[in-house]
């Protein structure tokens, strides 16, 4: 374990082997830092707090600080970061604001300069965050997504699995998983099809899910109607299963398509 002398850290936080401390860090009483992991200079990690293995959190990085919502009333809430994230400089992310709630942040994240993970949001794993992208409270960020830089992403909204969204976006409703979207608002544009491709989908899922996009966005029906037609039209591979399910269980709804 590597602590530069200005350090402040707390005795009762828990470092484990072969972490590293910058200088003019602070760490306070419930953090639990994972093995190999790195912090650089000028970071503070507080509250309740773990943060995984092989993370790198690079300078000015506020990590753990109470919600900014006005509803939190000093509980207990919690933030939990897992293995190999980056978490680069001036990035903020806040724990859940009700009793027991917590903010979650999976794997081998990229959380580029000066984004924001508000209060109560879930971030799966091999997620991008570009510069200045914020998510508001409750935000929900599935796998593989990819948000571009000065994205502003509403509170509740859900990101599908693989989804890309333009820098600037304004996103108010939730974006579909397999899908490029841009604009302000945010708009559909078709297929993330070199992400699919790199995942190794196969052609015929994604002759699917292009089928299925095509009625859903691009029909001139109302979704509830283009999705009762998709389904009987387009056999289910696991990915136009999972398209399916996700526009279903939406409660925000889908954005529009840029047609």
């Amino acid at each position: 374990m590597s602590v530069h002398p200005s350090a402040i850290i707390s005795p009762k936080a828990k470092l484990a082997p072969g972490v590293s401390v910058g200088p003019y860090t602070v760490i306070g009483d419930n953090a639990a830092i994972g093995a190999d992991t790195r912090i650089g200079s000028h970071c503070v990690i507080d509250g309740n707090t773990t943060i995984g293995q092989r993370c790198e959190i690079f300078t000015g990085a506020v990590v753990g600080s109470r919600p900014q919502d006005l509803k939190f009333k000093d509980g207990k809430v919690f933030l939990e970061i897992g293995d190999d994230n980056i978490i680069r400089e001036y990035c903020t992310l806040n724990p859940g604001t009700s009793e027991g709630a917590k903010t979650i942040v999976g794997d081998h994240n990229l959380i580029m300069a000066y984004s924001h993970i508000a209060h109560d949001c879930r971030v799966g794993s091999g997620c991008v965050l570009a510069n200045n992208s914020t998510l508001a409270g409750h935000v929900t960020v599935e796998d593989k997504a990819v948000i571009g830089g000065m994205v502003a992403i509403h509170q509740f909204v859900r990101v599908g699995m693989l989804a890309i969204i333009g820098g600037c976006s304004k996103v108010v409703q939730d974006i579909p998983p397999f899908s490029t979207c841009d604009g302000h608002p945010a708009r559909v544009y078709g297929l993330n099809l070199i992400g699919l491709r790199r995942r190794e989908i196969s052609r015929d899922s994604i002759k699917k899910l292009d089928h299925a996009f095509r009625l859903i966005f691009n029909s001139g029906l109302s979704v509830k109607h283009a999705l009762e037609k998709a389904e009987k039209e387009i056999m289910q591979t696991a990915e136009v299963k999972y398209l399916f399910d996700f526009i279903k269980s939406s409660e925000r709804g889908l954005v529009r398509s840029c047609r």
